[in-house]
């Protein structure tokens, strides 16, 4: 098993022709585990030929519209639009606020939500805790509170003995260089310039601090709002003190986790 990350979604909330917003596919074997679900995510599996029909798991870091939105989309196309009749559950964690949230989903687009004719597991995390199923090889989860919302977390992913780190939105903080240290492949966001005007997103110079400290195999940068963008983004980070290697995410873009490091 050789894991595989494509990125679905590098964008904003910021509506683009080119990036839909926030959503990475890890593909592990059997298990096929989105990060995050922003609007388009559906569609944009299907245009980069990824089976969305075959999504085991959905990680929510938080639950900010251009994260979420997609939910409703994607139980309304298993149950109506997949191939065959789904018999596999899916998994759907995230942290506190996420029954809170399935309710209101409920309410107003109907009881497929919950019942879309497959079983669907919506499990609220632990801020700082992890998620495993023993026996069935399915990647195990670790969580950190960061600084966005009151509610949000970064993600650690381990599949088999490759790991994968992802931000999801986040202020600065000292913890998540230790929390992602030694990952293969960190998805990292950026989402605001140097100096930052706000604590609720990484910079060019936060990113390079926390990746420092993670040396992780491959760096991707996603989530740039402007006037940061793909040919501006890692220059600032490695201007910044940062020596490893460091991408700019595109939508379409695959990541292979090989024992010999990240392929891209």
């Amino acid at each position: 098993m050789t894991p595989v990350l494509t990125v679905i979604g590098s964008g904003t909330l910021v509506p683009s022709g080119e990036r839909s917003s926030a959503c990475h596919l890890l593909e592990a074997g059997e298990h096929n585990l989105l990060l995050d679900l922003g609007p388009g995510a559906v569609h944009g599996m299907a245009r980069h030929g990824k089976p969305w029909w075959r999504v085991t798991h959905v990680v929510f870091t938080h639950y900010h519209t251009d994260h979420l939105a997609d939910l409703p989309h994607l139980l309304f196309a298993l149950k109506w639009a997949a191939p065959s009749p789904r018999s596999l559950p899916l998994h759907v964690l995230g942290p506190p606020g996420l029954r809170n949230r399935v309710a209101a989903l409920r309410t107003a687009f109907g009881d497929f939500i919950v019942d879309p004719g497959f079983r669907v597991d919506y499990r609220e995390v632990d801020r700082a805790g992890s998620w495993e199923r023993a026996g069935d090889g399915a990647p195990s989860l670790r969580f950190l509170p960061v600084p966005h919302t009151g509610s949000s977390v970064a993600v650690r992913v381990a599949a088999g003995d490759r790991s994968l780190g992802y931000t999801g939105d986040t202020g600065p903080d000292p913890a998540l260089g230790p929390f992602f240290r030694g990952v293969d492949l960190l998805v990292s966001e950026c989402g605001q310039p140097d100096p930052p005007p706000s604590p609720s997103h990484l910079s060019p110079s936060s990113v390079a601090a926390m990746a420092r400290n993670a040396r992780p195999h491959t760096l991707v940068l996603t989530h740039l709002y402007p006037p940061l963008d793909c040919a501006s983004a890692p220059r600032l980070v490695r201007e910044a003190g940062y020596d490893g290697v460091v991408v700019c995410a595109r939508d379409g873009q695959r990541f292979v986790l090989e024992g010999s490091g990240t392929r891209y």
